[in-house]
């Protein structure tokens, strides 16, 4: 499974922490993530394999836009934080109209998150 993996400034910790209690499924999956976030959690997870392109505001959502255009993503990860005004908030709007347009599934929080493997943990088992 190919997942993008993305977070504000005030979410990278939840991501960090969700990353680790999900690292076994993780570590089979073909990670990419924007530069800071993926650097964070590769720091916490050095197990999880991650290809990080650069960081959101410099093009990094652009990026993950993509490759989810190219069908290079199965599933993006995007813990927002919805308290703290964005000044790429654009990026962050494109980016999840991609994900519309192709239909992968888009989990901008952790519950829904946590919907997104546990599915895919259990195909994965089977």
């Amino acid at each position: 499974m190919r997942i993008a993996l993305i977070a504000h400034d005030e979410k990278k910790d939840d991501l960090v922490a969700f990353a680790g209690a999900h690292r076994d499924f993780l570590k089979a999956c073909d990670l990419v993530a924007t530069g800071t976030t993926g650097g964070r959690v590769a720091e916490a997870w050095p197990e999880l394999t991650i290809r990080r392109l650069k960081s959101g505001p410099l093009g990094g959502d652009q990026q993950i836009g993509a490759l989810i255009a190219e069908g290079k993503v199965d599933a993006l990860i995007f813990f927002v934080d919805p308290l703290t005004p964005m000044p790429h908030d654009v990026d962050v709007k494109a980016l999840m109209r991609l994900a519309i347009v192709y239909d992968i599934p888009m989990a901008l929080n952790r519950a829904t998150a946590e919907i997104i493997l546990s599915g895919n943990e259990t195909t994965a088992r089977a």
